[in-house]
């Protein structure tokens, strides 16, 4: 798919940051791997996979000087609220990543976007544990669990139109009760979070559920690419990043 419109989440956390102070940068998109930002090289994959508009969400001045020529969006407190608000100002259909996406490729992006279903609102990209394993054995990722096995998220997301809304709206208020697990619980519905728990789900049903109980079309697409489920959130990931850009 060319000409699509993306955008790259490069938001700020106010509070004391390992990984900031172990690269000595002041935003982690701003990281240097192999003689280029952190943020640099996800622009650079975003256009060789066809991107025809790019907008950097941030409220970082460093950052949103280093992303000129593209559009710049200022934060929102929270990364659903930034979605939300660079979707109105960019438009559908969007492709969302993280300007921490350090190793990012093309044919990642143009994998993902030609298995996206064509009646899904909104889709989100996983790898299987295997697939990430085989890729970086020695890498340490979050899985989800389902009954057909484990998933890692790999920071790309599609939203087709403006139903998709209703997805960061649900994440919005998730994120407002991250503290309080009985109203998230409420949010998603016992019966998915118990078939969940239980084992009972897989991927492509739970995701299915969880579209139906918001009024949308949800999809999961599962990457062959074990290192897109690699980001960059610690000091260990920028050590792995480091290693593998230099092998």
């Amino acid at each position: 798919m060319s000409g699509f419109t993306a955008l790259i989440l490069a938001g700020s956390r106010d509070e004391p940051d390992a990984l900031r102070a172990y690269a000595g940068v002041s935003h982690k998109a701003l990281i240097e791997l192999a003689g280029q930002t952190l943020l640099a090289r996800v622009v650079v994959a975003l256009q060789a996979a066809g991107a025809a508009r790019i907008g950097v969400c941030t409220s970082h001045p460093q950052v949103a000087a280093a992303a000129a020529p593209l559009e710049v969006i200022p934060a929102a407190a929270t990364p659903s609220q930034s979605v939300e608000l660079s979707a109105r100002s960019l438009g559908f259909p969007l492709l969302v990543t993280t300007s921490d996406h350090a190793l990012l490729q093309p044919e990642w992006i143009a994998r993902f976007l030609a298995d996206i279903p064509p009646d899904a609102d909104i889709a989100a990209l996983l790898a299987p544990q295997d697939v990430v394993r085989a890729a970086v054995p020695d890498t340490r990722r979050t899985y989800l669990a389902f009954r057909d096995g484990r998933y890692s998220g790999c920071n790309l997301f599609y939203l087709r139109n403006a139903r998709a809304l209703a997805a960061i709206a649900l994440w919005r208020r998730v994120e407002v009760h991250r503290k309080q697990p009985w109203k998230i619980a409420a949010l998603l519905g016992p019966g998915m979070l118990l078939g969940y728990a239980l084992g009972r789900l897989s991927l492509d049903e739970a995701v299915a559920r969880l579209g139906r109980r918001i009024g949308l079309t949800a999809a999961a697409v599962r990457t062959p690419y074990g290192l897109a489920a690699v980001d960059v959130d610690k000091p260990a990931d920028l050590d792995l990043v480091r290693r593998l850009a230099d092998s």
